[in-house]
């Protein structure tokens, strides 16, 4: 990995989904998944986004 990659995941937190980044940043809850993956896609320095949260509903 790189300094500058950055890598992001999806986290669920109650019925809310959130992109969270390696470097801190954390992205806003979402009610749908599909909003937080492209959170996470669209962080700068992005170097993979993963889906932690599970199958995609």
């Amino acid at each position: 990995m790189r300094d500058e990659d950055h890598l992001t995941e999806t986290t669920e937190r109650g019925a809310f989904a959130l992109a969270r980044c390696s470097c801190g940043w954390a992205g806003p809850a979402r009610r749908a998944r599909a909003k937080a993956r492209a959170d996470a896609a669209s962080h700068p320095g992005n170097a993979a986004a993963r889906d932690a949260s599970g199958p995609a509903a």
